[in-house]
């Protein structure tokens, strides 16, 4: 009688033999089950290119580079900053828009780009609703009022009649048209019934270098961008458009306590593409509320000018969307339409 076959431990399996097709088969149903949780724990799984919505050295891109460093360390990965400035954070939206949604391409914005553009641009190249996901929050700042020291004024009092001897004279120059800090200006304006030239650039950075040259005379900047300068005497810090005054600077006033109805405050988010898979988003949210928590990079933020500030990507939907019915009403009051 013929021996039953024997299989050695080191042969190569019988695909003929039923055994081993069951176990083929339950071992290809266990990859099925577990390669999703694998993928998802394994992102980020190259460089991440984080782009910027302005030019280098405005408040977007200080915060940009604080959260790239940051990430970069709790994330095991480069992050990348791309600094995409110009039609107002449009170029920025528009690359995010078209890039994977893989969680490997993210953007770093202020407010303008999601809750003003609405209202003054009839047609835009995204939908902001469809095309992006909310990230979270990563800091914020009142703006403040900064002028040039050749204009001889010193308080908001001195520049409203100054502004009022001199109708359309007196320059103010901002990151763009449409930009919250051109926002800002419209609303000093509305609310103090003056008039005022309102001359746009791309992006913080540039806003700043034509107020330091004497371009133009004022500007409304994030700390940031405004803040340096106001020590070294470059420029003058006149007031924060902010409800009460701040806790870095208490000696400054408010605008507001000479135009009333003149708060303005910039946040810088960050988002992603719509379609980015949940796990991702919700990651990158909990990497950046334990970056804002860590020393270090609080104390980078808060030299910067800014204020650590986080949200979860619910709470930071439904931010965006008050905001956007909030400057809705001031686009419509000033009548701007961008070109």
């Amino acid at each position: 009688m013929a021996s039953p076959r024997r299989i050695r431990d080191d042969a190569p399996p019988d695909a003929e033999d039923p055994r081993w097709s069951c176990v083929i088969r339950c071992s290809l149903i266990g990859l099925a089950l577990v390669a999703p949780s694998s993928t998802a724990q394994t992102w980020p799984t190259k460089p991440i290119r984080l782009i910027v919505s302005s030019a280098p050295k405005g408040g977007t891109d200080t915060i940009a580079r604080i959260a790239a460093n940051a990430l970069s360390e709790s994330l095991s990965q480069q992050i990348v900053v791309d600094n995409r400035p110009g039609a107002n954070g449009q170029i920025a939206l528009s690359l995010l828009a078209k890039s994977p949604p893989d969680g490997h391409t993210l953007l770093m914005h202020g407010a303008a780009s999601k809750v003003i553009h609405p209202h003054t641009y009839a047609k835009l190249p995204y939908d902001l609703t469809r095309d992006f996901l909310p990230v979270g929050l990563m800091a914020a700042s009142d703006y403040i009022l900064s002028v040039h020291p050749s204009l001889p004024v010193k308080t908001v009092g001195d520049l409203v009649l100054l502004a009022r001897a001199r109708p359309g004279q007196i320059a103010f120059s901002s990151s763009g048209l449409s930009s919250l800090p051109h926002l800002a200006g419209e609303l000093l304006k509305l609310r103090a019934k003056v008039d005022m030239l309102h001359v746009p650039y791309k992006g913080g950075g540039p806003a700043a270098l034509a107020i330091l040259s004497g371009e133009v005379a004022l500007m409304f900047g994030t700390g940031p961008t405004v803040v340096h300068y106001g020590k070294s005497g470059k420029l003058r810090l006149i007031a924060t458009a902010s409800e009460q005054r701040s806790r870095a600077m208490p000696d400054l006033p408010t605008v507001g306590e000479t135009v009333p109805g003149v708060v303005v405050t910039a946040w810088y988010g960050m988002t992603a593409p719509a379609g980015t898979p949940t796990a991702t988003v919700s990651r990158l949210n909990a990497e950046i509320a334990k970056a804002v928590a860590n020393e270090r990079v609080a104390k980078a933020i808060v030299a910067s000018g800014l204020e650590p500030v986080t949200k979860t990507p619910e709470a930071f939907a439904v931010y965006i969307k008050a905001q956007t019915a909030s400057w809705g009403e001031v686009v419509r009051a000033a009548g701007l339409r961008a070109e």
